[in-house]
């Protein structure tokens, strides 16, 4: 895992803006504390940081090949799971290796198969490689974007970034946000409109999808989208599959010359995971599995039972923890600790994200890499399998809006008067949810169930679970810290994403079949635990410090917070709280918008 950044420009000579490259690489330092390193010719320059986790020596970048008269030169972030598949396929063509690191072998799939190569990808990765012989840049991002890759068109030329804060490093880049970036902030964040940012002129490739950019422009293609398709396995044919995709998608991602570990929160998604973690482990006769888990001071006394987060994880994970024999560690966050890193967690994402959903997961990360580097959880199951409550609730399937963001109104209200009469986030809001809806295709024999169904998944896996993946990324990337997601193998995804409602909500259960072919696999009070999402502080103290961090905010007359939101709106926030909001911000954790994450750097232009 590393951090990428590139410039090509066929007006300008590249090698002269050594210095601005060696700016925008220091940027990503987080990303990659390990190595460094720079590829610079007339029309293209590469950079890259590098977080060692395969290959010590063999992987280093930018890597260059040259062949057949042509010289290529990549960097990439990421982890190609099928290395081994394609690796075997170069070797039986003729192509030779000096070290077994991925990079080398996306490389020269890349020589192999040209653009094509996408199609025979497996992993997680945002990669650019510049071609000699056509004088272009092939850019590509995996299926379901786990890795960034932003880009703009400046300065005559093309910049790209695994991070925002590297293409602001760009010498005269201007930070503009205007009335699309303000509905994309306040309409639809801390989610996002695939492909756009709330800057204005930046964008990032879609999952699924590369580029080409040469003397003639940017091309963008799809290689790769959910699909529609009917099911004929029965049930039991399913779980087969079903069992199979999974342990292949687990053990895939279980590679690494680092020490590894798994989050073990005790709910079913992290202890699946752990669970054939362990099993694997064991039958390579390698050492326990260390399994880390996260809580709060004092959150045994201030816990509340809710629909969202109905029973505390501890008595789960010990139960795993003895059934899987690891050695597990809790981490335990305070408040003052958890407040104060609520900037360190937006300044890693560029933009204001999940409030202390991403600061807690950001000092989790922190201090995990104190002894390990790579780690797996059970992210992505709830949307890939049917896991939260909007798949079961009318109300939110009846919305006709993003169902785990229905407080429309209350973020109109948020908006400074003189933004919200230029702005209407509903219209913006149905604008996207309906856009989004018209890629679902429904077949004759889908149920109403399926059909319904069917729906709101694409939008949650398009949507909700992409700015998850975001946060995990930014928050263990910001500590150097490598997070794989096996429950988003594409191929199980677009699998499940086909298998009928009834099967899905086996016995009306949220990941009803999930919870079926674990039922032999895992302890009976697992496999039957209701849905408990990431653990969040109860601490009554948490929003007390945030009170009044905010507050010293207001009384700041220079803080942006004034030119973009409502005072009187941020002064009731204040005065209850947070209760003026009724409805939760945005999906089951974010229940009090925090604004303390709202100021920007940019200027807003109507």
């Amino acid at each position: 895992m590393c951090g990428i950044v590139g410039l090509v420009n066929y007006q300008k000579d590249l090698p002269n803006k050594k210095n601005v490259l060696n700016k925008m690489v220091q940027t990503l330092a987080k990303r990659g504390p390990d190595e460094e390193g720079m590829y610079l010719n007339k029309n293209v320059a590469l950079g890259h940081k590098r977080l060692i986790v395969i290959d010590p020596q063999g992987g280093k970048q930018p890597m260059v090949e040259r062949f057949s008269l042509g010289e290529y030169a990549i960097v990439y972030n990421g982890q190609i799971y099928n290395t081994k598949e394609l690796k075997n396929t170069l070797l039986e063509n003729g192509f030779t290796f000096f070290g077994y690191s991925d990079t080398e072998v996306l490389l020269k799939s890349y020589i192999y198969y040209g653009n094509d190569v996408v199609h025979h990808l497996n992993g997680i990765f945002a990669f650019a490689i510049w071609n000699s012989k056509t004088e272009e840049l092939f850019m590509a991002r995996d299926h379901f974007g786990v890795k960034p890759f932003f880009y703009t068109e400046f300065d005559q030329g093309l910049i790209f970034a695994s991070e925002l804060k590297a293409i602001f490093a760009y010498p005269n880049f201007e930070k503009i946000i205007d009335q699309q970036g303000i509905s994309e902030l306040f309409g639809v964040g801390p989610a996002h409109t695939p492909g756009l940012t709330v800057y204005k002129n930046i964008y990032e490739i879609k999952p699924g999808h590369f580029a080409i950019y040469n003397k003639s422009g940017l091309h963008i293609e799809t290689y790769w989208e959910l699909e529609t398709k009917p099911h004929f396995e029965d049930f039991e044919e399913t779980c087969i599959h079903l069992r199979a995709l999974l342990e292949d998608a687990i053990a895939r991602q279980l590679v690494s010359d680092m020490p590894l570990c798994t989050f073990l929160s005790g709910g079913l998604d992290s202890s699946i995971i752990t669970k054939f973690t362990s099993d694997y482990l064991k039958k390579e006769g390698l050492a326990p599995l260390d399994t880390y888990s996260v809580d709060y001071v004092d959150n045994d006394k201030n816990f509340v039972k809710s629909d969202f987060q109905p029973n505390s994880d501890n008595y789960y994970i010990d139960l795993m923890s003895q059934n899987t024999y690891s050695q597990h560690h809790k981490v335990v966050l305070d408040t003052p600790e958890l407040a104060s890193a609520l900037e360190d967690a937006m300044i890693a994402r560029d933009v204001p994200g999940m409030a202390d959903v991403d600061s807690s997961l950001y000092l989790f990360c922190k201090e995990v890499k104190k002894e390990k580097t790579v780690t797996l959880m059970g992210e992505c199951a709830d949307e890939i399998f049917g896991g939260y409550p909007w798949f079961f609730r009318e109300d939110a399937l009846d919305a006709r809006t993003f169902p785990w963001s229905i407080a429309i109104q209350e973020r109109q209200n948020l908006l400074n008067p003189s933004i919200a009469n230029k702005v209407n986030l509903k219209e913006y809001i149905d604008m996207r949810y309906y856009q989004s809806l018209a890629n679902v295709e429904i077949l004759d024999q889908d149920s109403f169930e399926t059909s319904q169904k069917r729906r709101v998944s694409y939008l949650t896996i398009t949507w909700f679970m992409q700015t998850l993946l975001e946060r995990a990324d930014r928050m263990s990337m910001a500590n150097g810290f490598e997070v794989r997601v096996p429950f988003c193998d594409y191929r199980l995804a677009e699998y499940m994403y086909n298998v009928p409602w009834e099967m899905k909500a086996y016995k009306g259960r949220e990941k009803g079949i999930l919870r079926h072919i674990m039922k032999d696999f895992l302890p009976e009070e697992i496999v039957n635990r209701k849905k408990s999402p990431y653990p969040k502080t109860h601490n009554p103290t948490y929003l007390k410090a945030v009170k009044s961090m905010l507050t010293d905010i207001m009384k700041d007359s220079a803080s942006p917070i004034h030119s973009l939101l409502n005072r009187d709106t941020i002064l009731d926030i204040l005065n209850t709280d947070g209760k003026a909001f009724s409805r939760p911000w945005f999906g089951q954790l974010m229940t009090r918008t925090s604004a303390y994450g709202i100021p920007l750097s940019g200027k807003y232009v109507a």
